[in-house]
């Protein structure tokens, strides 16, 4: 097939062509010039790799900042938690707000072991986590939206973590609500080995902390002390200033309401309507302040969120459109060969199906080195875009990508106190455990890969309307979940009686589609093509039309306002030329009836526009 054709494969992947003079055809000088070129290349890519994993950091920082406070509060509510429901929509809504899995994981650890959570209420929060973590590497697919065909493998390579995510939490919530299997299995892991508390490691960190601990250092004690409850961090910035102090415990003499507040009897006397005490005060003494940016700025926790979220966004977007094009140009010709072959290729017969489940091992060690799921995930997402890795590939090392992270949690509850250890440990077995059964479920078998027919299925989507992709990140992390919150507050009975129709009409609405592609004779006459509903309500053409529509109306606006400001006469012919252009443009093109009502307000709008500038 020619490439370009129309019987060309979309989801094949590009050959990456060497546009520059053969090896062969280059002298001593030239080949000396290009190794030194491709080393400095291969320098300036892992600086960027080190900025861009900097500034993730920096993003789960700002995002703290931003919405740390009000993570704290939404988990202090225990009847919300209580809900399943409530709970995972917590979860994905909390971990959204910190941009971290592993630090919304944390809150929900350190509520365990203080026992403000049960286990059981953890484990829903635990499964939200899992899927408000994945929104990271769908918001970097969207830098890739400049070409069509590098923006489909981009977001279908995202997305199919998503997927993934939302149907392994759509099998394993009502299994979990009707049998506890995830903490069942937990508890009797843990009541059958004898596990010693230990340490979390510190891998990449150590190298990335010299960077990021320069602009920013978070007070770990605080934002422990918000998703526990305590009333004296609601008045501390979670901003670090003393790096190092020193506590001191002394017994002094207090003052206390009454008999009954004594330490014990004995270190207690009453001194006419006064009763004092004797009691163990500690009190901390700042030594040295720490060295980062913003340890003097007299600034709320809020605005240098903000401020920290600008940067660290406008850093993250550059280093990957940088790292794109250094890709672009390192991964050409025989090199690019060699990188796709060995990423792509599977083992020779009967071993085939082992290279799937080494990616998986691969995506675990890589998550445990760099100590995030993101990181990786965000990391691997501009390679399936230019083609250097398959939606097929990248499928299984995200799911690696998700045991990589939970180990590190797992390592992180055994440095709990003994008698915090076994609650700790148990609900980072459950993020463990949750994962490993989604593998179980969505991969072994190909034919419940599901997650990857409904990656390319987006991917085709949103390729051909790219203004889809905002609003499948809008829905999916933000207006489900707050929908499905709302119900869950209402009740049992409103989440019953609205949720359950729509289940039932979301599923009707698949089998039927299913049915239209490979069955159309078992349906009837009428249900074989959906062409008895309006357009817009089976066909994105018409609200692509209403998209062009508007982009056309503010373009116009824009532009005619922009010509106000020049010379009258200049302006006059512009703008008429500008929106008989927009005029046409808009026009020509044939409108459905439910379009024609915008039709006709942009053009007396238009109208007024021409008017206002005559």
């Amino acid at each position: 097939v020619e490439p370009g054709s129309k019987d060309t494969d979309p989801w094949d992947l590009p050959e990456l062509k060497d546009t520059g003079v053969p090896w062969s055809d280059l002298d001593t000088k030239g080949k000396v010039l290009r190794v030194l070129v491709s080393i400095v290349k291969f320098i300036a890519l892992l600086g960027l790799l080190y900025v861009f994993i900097c500034s993730l950091d920096i993003l789960s920082s700002a995002f703290q900042l931003v919405g740390g406070r009000a993570a704290g509060d939404i988990f202090q509510d225990n009847s919300i938690l209580s809900n399943p429901l409530a709970g995972l929509v917590i979860g994905v809504l909390v971990t959204l707000l910190v941009q971290s899995s592993s630090t919304s994981s944390s809150i929900v650890v350190s509520m365990v072991s203080s026992g403000i959570l049960k286990v059981q209420v953890a484990v829903p929060i635990i499964m939200g986590t899992n899927i408000g973590t994945s929104v990271t590497n769908t918001l970097v697919a969207m830098t890739q939206a400049g070409d069509r065909s590098t923006f489909r493998r981009a977001f279908a390579g995202a997305t199919v973590h998503d997927f993934f995510n939302w149907l392994s939490v759509l099998v394993l919530l009502p299994l979990e609500v009707a049998s506890g299997y995830l903490y069942v299995v937990t508890k009797l892991i843990i009541d059958s080995f004898q596990i010693q508390s230990g340490e979390a490691p510190d891998l990449l960190n150590v190298i990335t902390d010299v960077l990021t601990e320069a602009i920013i250092q978070l007070d770990e004690s605080v934002i422990s002390g918000l998703a526990t409850g305590d009333p004296d961090a609601q008045n501390k910035s979670m901003i670090k200033k003393w790096c190092k102090t020193y506590s001191n415990t002394t017994l002094q003499n207090v003052t206390v309401p009454g008999p009954e507040n004594c330490t014990s009897p004995s270190l207690c006397w009453i001194d006419g309507n006064i009763t004092v005490t004797l009691k163990n005060v500690s009190e901390t003494y700042n030594i040295q302040k720490c060295n980062h940016i913003f340890v003097n700025v007299n600034l709320s926790d809020l605005a240098v969120g903000l401020i920290l979220l600008a940067l660290s966004l406008l850093v993250l977007c550059s280093c990957l459109v940088c790292i794109v094009k250094l890709l672009n140009s390192m991964l050409k010709g025989q090199v690019a060969a060699v990188i796709k072959k060995i990423l792509n290729t599977d083992f020779p017969f009967p071993f085939g199906w082992v290279t799937g489940y080494i990616a998986i091992v691969v995506g675990a060690g890589m998550t445990f080195i760099v100590q995030s799921s993101s990181v990786f995930t965000s990391a691997i997402t501009p390679l399936v875009g230019i083609g250097v890795i398959s939606i097929e590939r990248a499928y299984p090392l995200s799911l690696g990508s998700n045991i990589g992270t939970t180990t590190t949690a797992i390592l992180a509850a055994m440095a709990s106190p003994g008698d915090r250890l076994a609650n700790a440990l148990q609900i980072a077995l459950v993020h463990f455990l949750f994962n490993i059964s989604g593998i179980i479920l969505w991969y072994p078998i190909p034919f419940t890969r599901i997650p990857i027919r409904l990656a390319k299925g987006l991917g085709n989507v949103t390729a051909n309307y790219r203004w889809f992709a905002a609003v499948y990140i809008i829905c999916c992390f933000f207006l489900l979940p707050l929908f499905i919150f709302s119900l869950s507050l209402a009740g049992w009975k409103v989440l019953v009686g609205v949720g359950v129709p729509l289940v039932v009409m979301f599923i009707m609405v698949l089998v039927i589609n299913a049915l239209q592609k490979r069955k159309p004779g078992w349906l009837p006459s009428g249900l074989r093509s959906w062409d008895f509903l309006p357009l817009w309500a089976h066909s994105l053409d018409p609200w692509d039309k209403l998209v062009g529509v508007f982009i056309a109306k503010c373009c116009c606006c824009c532009k005619c306002c922009q010509i106000s400001n020049d010379s009258q006469e200049h302006d006059e012919q512009e703008s008429d030329e500008h929106c008989t252009e927009i005029h046409k443009e808009v026009y020509d093109n044939p409108m459905m009836s439910v379009e024609k009502v915008v039709e006709n307000e942009t053009r007396i709008e238009l109208d007024i526009i021409k008017q206002t500038q005559l």
